[in-house]
């Protein structure tokens, strides 16, 4: 297997970025089979982005890529999973599976094929759906996720690294780099906001369809952008480079400085990756 493409840039993040102004986009709730999602979509003849947000976010949370990627041609398309921002909370009796839950809203909005960027969390349902559905990909964006490798060392290191203090610790300390949380207290600020905003409750646990092991990543059939912080303390660049050997066609890249989004800490050079990556991966 040919050595992973790897790149590494900074914006300096001791500049805070502005959030752009948002370009008009339809809201709304998708009844799916056993749930309700919902959605924004900027709409458009494009090539479809549909974005996967981490456990602590929403639709609300891609401020900084809404208006770029849609100005770039794409429709743009984010979501709330079950348990997150106006969308039904997960029962216990009928968790459902998010990557069939997101399957079912590809098809409510009429979408046949798209890149699927995601972060954190949202990276292992859109692993999952690359398993179960890789004929409707175009791509695959992973940020800060082990893209739910189960089973093997790539799951035995993630959870020595963590330490059972964990709970005890606020997520901005988790999910925001020291660089940027120095550098940007009113982004810090809008973070928080954002995720407070963004969980609605406790619902159940969703489920994946896939067991994701080092062996079932080296099956992948989509193109796989990875991308994580150069300080990320749940996803650091060694457990990166590790799912990196195991998927056949990727790029690494990785971004100084940043903590666990790079989305938020760092949006110019995500904005950018992305783009070129699924620039080179159309229909």
């Amino acid at each position: 297997m040919r050595p992973p493409h790897s790149t590494t840039q900074l914006n300096d993040p001791m500049i805070p970025v502005p959030i752009p102004e948002q370009v008009s986009a339809k809201e709304g709730i998708a009844e799916l089979p056993g749930t309700r999602l919902w959605y924004w979509d900027t709409g458009g003849d494009g090539a479809p982005v549909i974005f996967l947000h981490p456990a602590t976010g929403s639709t609300l949370i891609w401020l900084y890529q809404q208006p770029v990627f849609a100005k770039a041609g794409h429709r743009v398309i984010a979501y709330s999973r079950r348990n997150h921002y106006n969308s039904a909370l997960a029962t216990e009796d009928n968790p459902g599976c998010g990557s069939e839950d997101l399957n079912n809203l590809v098809d409510f909005l009429g979408v046949k094929k798209f890149h699927a960027v995601s972060s954190a969390a949202g990276g292992s349902v859109a692993t999952d759906y690359a398993c179960s559905h890789p004929e409707r990909l175009l791509s695959l964006t992973v940020s800060s996720n082990n893209l739910a490798a189960r089973n093997g060392y790539i799951e035995e290191t993630a959870v020595r690294i963590r330490p059972k203090e964990e709970k005890d610790l606020p997520r901005w300390f988790w999910e925001l780099g020291p660089s940027y949380r120095a550098a940007n207290p009113a982004g810090v600020e809008k973070w928080n906001e954002l995720t407070r905003r963004s969980v609605i409750g406790k619902g159940a646990r969703q489920k994946l369809a896939n067991v994701v092991t080092p062996a079932k990543l080296e099956t992948l059939k989509v193109p796989t952008l990875l991308i994580t912080g150069a300080a990320d303390l749940v996803t650091p660049p060694s457990i990166m480079r590790m799912i990196a050997r195991h998927i056949p066609d990727n790029e690494l890249a990785i971004v100084a400085e940043s903590g666990h989004s790079p989305y938020w800490e760092q949006p110019e050079f995500f904005n950018r990756t992305v783009l070129d990556f699924i620039g080179r991966h159309g229909e």
